[in-house]
Formats: structure tokens, C-alpha cells, sequence
């Protein structure tokens, strides 16, 4: 009941399910939902529909006044939870795109401020992720969007992708007409470039489909065709034998997001943490 009044409230501030869709993210008809849900836990009518937009009604405007006690309430009880030392297991999911060995410095930074959690550190692709979060598997997700939509996940920073290829290939060769060396689906990476591609009418041609990352970049290497690589990383270790490519329509973006349970508690301080080192990571 407390997301059903958290939106409520939302909407008298906003006066638009739209701006209201935007500031959670939920599409509209979640919001709407969520509205109707809380009348029809109170068995009375909050909105009048006959107005465009909807404005409160009295009993709405009684409710707003009660919502905003008890959110300031739940505030202050999550302070109270969110003061003692953390302890227990923190399960973290961590994408494959970010999931390097130069990315374990800074999650064992953050363990060694919490030396009460234990911690289990699963990867995989976002979409996997999202699902484990969401049967209750993972208590915090951090996941790449390609676009795709992750309701009630925080924005925590950006990836930008670059194309490399090998100098010999690109000798003989321009964009597009060689195929790609990517990682199977679902990979996040693979779907943003198959989505600018098809803005462009042009097909995904792979060339090999390989799932280390190392092997990837030695393929690549060898001239096999097209990589996209972490624009972070090929600043800090640019092999001799690659070379940049533009892509056509511009730089690729990723979005990187952070899911977390709603009963994180004093967990909820390692979450913070891990998200300020990603931010971190990507920004170096």
C-alpha cells in the first residue's frame, strides 16, 4: 500500500498520470492502476474523472493530507532500520558487460566496510537478472537497458560501445559489409547495435558468436570481422594490432541501471555503496 500512496501523492504534486509515469518510471496504466487499487482500498473515490485532467475530490484531498503523514512515518522507520550495521548475505547481480576483473577492486572495497555481509556475486545478461530480482533470488541487480524498460530501476551511469576491427580488415573492408564477432543473445551490447542497424535498414551479420570476452578481442584481432568493445577499456589498454571505427549514426549508449528490493533494510547501505563504485568504474 505504500507504493499505492507514494503514487497518489505523485499525482496531486504532478497533476499528470504522464509526468507521474515518468518520475517512477511505470508506464500510465500502472499508474492508473495503483490509483484505483488505493480507492478501492478505501472504498472511496479520490480522483473526479469528469474533469480533464482528473482533479482530487474532498475525501481526496483528506487522503493526500493522511498519505503524506504516513510516508513521512515510513520514512522515518526506514531511517531507524537503515542505522544499524548491516550483517547477513547481500546477493548482487552484475551484467556481463560489466563484469570484469578490473571491477573486483571496487566491490572488495565495498565488502571491507561491511565485514558483517557475506557476499554472493552472480552475473549474467540483464534481462536474467531483472527475473531473478524479481522472483526475490537477487537483492540488488545492476543491469545494462538497451531501451528495454526495468520499472522502478535507478539510473547509475552509461556505457558507451565503440567498433574496433583489425587494420587488415579495414583495409579491405568497410562497415557493414563484414560481419561482427559478438556475444550469443541476449546480450545487451549485440541487441543496441542490432537496433541501430535496423534504423538503418541494414542487417546483423555475424560472424562468430563468442561468449568470453577475451576470445572475442583475439578474434577480432585476427581480422575475423567487427568487435564492440567498452569505450573505458580500449582508452586504458588499446592493443596496437585494433583500431577505432565510427559507428555509423554515432556513438552507442547503454544505460546501466540498479534494481533493488524493497526490503533491503540496513542492506540497503551496501547497495548504495556498489553503486557508487559502478559509478565510479565507469567513470575513470
Amino acid at each position: 500500500m505504500i507504493e499505492e500512496l507514494r503514487t497518489f501523492v505523485l499525482f496531486a504534486e504532478e497533476g499528470s498520470i504522464q509526468k507521474v509515469a515518468r518520475r517512477l518510471p511505470l508506464t500510465q496504466p500502472a499508474v492508473s492502476r495503483q490509483i484505483q487499487r488505493l480507492e478501492l482500498a478505501l472504498g472511496a473515490q479520490l480522483l473526479d474523472r469528469r474533469q480533464k485532467p482528473p482533479a482530487l475530490t474532498p475525501t481526496g484531498l483528506e487522503v493526500l493530507a493522511r498519505s503524506r503523514e504516513i510516508l513521512d512515518g515510513f520514512a522515518r522507520l526506514r531511517t531507524i532500520a537503515t542505522t544499524q550495521e548491516p550483517e547477513g548475505v547481500f546477493r548482487l547481480g552484475v551484467v556481463n558487460g560489466l563484469a570484469h576483473h578490473s571491477l573486483a577492486k571496487r566491490i572488495a572495497a565495498v565488502t571491507v566496510h561491511f565485514p558483517k555481509v557475506s557476499l554472493r556475486l552472480k552475473s549474467g545478461w540483464s534481462a536474467d537478472l531483472a527475473e531473478q530480482h524479481r522472483l526475490g533470488l537477487l537483492d540488488a541487480a545492476v543491469l545494462l537497458s538497451d531501451g528495454s524498460r526495468f520499472y522502478n530501476a535507478e539510473p547509475i551511469g552509461e556505457e558507451e560501445l565503440v567498433a574496433i576491427a583489425s587494420p587488415k580488415l579495414i583495409a579491405k573492408e568497410v562497415q557493414g559489409e563484414s560481419g561482427w564477432v559478438l556475444s550469443p543473445e541476449p546480450c545487451d551490447a549485440r541487441r543496441r547495435l542490432a537496433g541501430r542497424l535496423a534504423e538503418q535498414g541494414q542487417p546483423l551479420i555475424v560472424a562468430a558468436e563468442i561468449e568470453d570476452a577475451g576470445l572475442q578481442l583475439g578474434m577480432v584481432q585476427q581480422g575475423l570481422g567487427f568487435g564492440l568493445f567498452p569505450k573505458r577499456l580500449l582508452d586504458r589498454t588499446r592493443p596496437e594490432d585494433i583500431k577505432q571505427v565510427d559507428i555509423k549514426g554515432g556513438p552507442l549508449k547503454l544505460d546501466i541501471l540498479m534494481l533493488r528490493s524493497p526490503h533491503l533494510g540496513a542492506m540497503a547501505r551496501m547497495a548504495d555503496d556498489v553503486a557508487s563504485e559502478i559509478r565510479a568504474f565507469v567513470a575513470d
